[in-house]
């Protein structure tokens, strides 16, 4: 990584330290391309650039185009952007965990509320799908990877295989489910804490199921629409 030192004089201290920084820019890309970068090409590709951009800073200066600090300044600064991108994934994962524990506890709530009578339908799909997405982040947050597959996950490929499609439309399909659910559980009629009746409920006894939900509950829920969304359009888009 050092260019021919006759070119500009370094002090031992100021090598070390562009040497450090360089060392912790390039194993923090190392981390963020196996985290985010599947395709191994992508990756490899990836890591080429940040050294291609760590060569150039440390050539600028040996040849005295930017200071020492300059040049600290740079690389330490594409490091901070890549910890963030890091600290981002992982709320997101946090975020993922929080909203398969709602789907699980809605889908228990339907079930429980309907007498069972949905329970087949959408209660139990929804737990399924709730632990099913608390295994992937979960085991994604702990391993530091992003391509975890539950087996919930795997069945909607199964059958997006046996319909003639990829794992592409199985992803997608899971997805949909994802915000269907969301959408239902913010929709879907729930009776009020302090509703009781000897008889029948009235409409005004209940709630809609977003009224219900605490600004932090709301806020999981947000976030973990949005991402699902991002995720969607990045299959939708993606090659066969």
């Amino acid at each position: 990584m050092r260019p021919d030192k006759s070119q500009h004089s370094l002090a031992d201290d100021e090598v070390r330290a562009l040497d450090q920084a360089v060392n912790l820019l390039t194993n923090q890309a190392c981390t963020v391309g196996i985290q985010r970068l599947k395709n191994l090409s992508v990756r490899l590709q990836f890591n080429r650039d940040i050294t291609e951009y760590t060569r150039g800073i440390v050539q600028d200066v040996y040849s005295g185009k930017k200071s020492t600090a300059q040049g600290l300044e740079a690389i330490n600064k594409q490091r901070s952007a890549l910890i963030k991108h890091t600290l981002l994934d992982q709320t997101l994962l946090g975020v993922g965990i929080a909203a398969g524990g709602m789907q699980i506890a809605m889908g228990g709530g339907i079930c429980y509320f309907s007498a069972g009578t949905l329970c087949l339908g959408i209660g139990a799909p929804l737990m399924l799908q709730g632990g099913n997405n608390i295994y992937e982040n979960g085991r994604n947050l702990l391993s530091g990877r992003s391509d975890t597959q539950g087996p919930i996950r795997k069945v909607y490929h199964s059958v997006a295989k046996a319909v003639g499609g990829t794992e592409r439309e199985g992803n997608i399909a899971y997805g949909v489910v994802d915000l269907a659910g969301s959408a239902y559980g913010a929709g879907r009629l729930v009776l009020k804490p302090e509703s009781w009746r000897l008889f029948r409920h009235i409409r005004s006894d209940y709630l809609y199921g977003y009224q219900r939900n605490t600004v932090g509950g709301a806020a999981i829920g947000k976030v973990s629409d949005v991402n699902t969304l991002q995720t969607l359009f990045e299959y939708w888009g993606a090659d066969e």
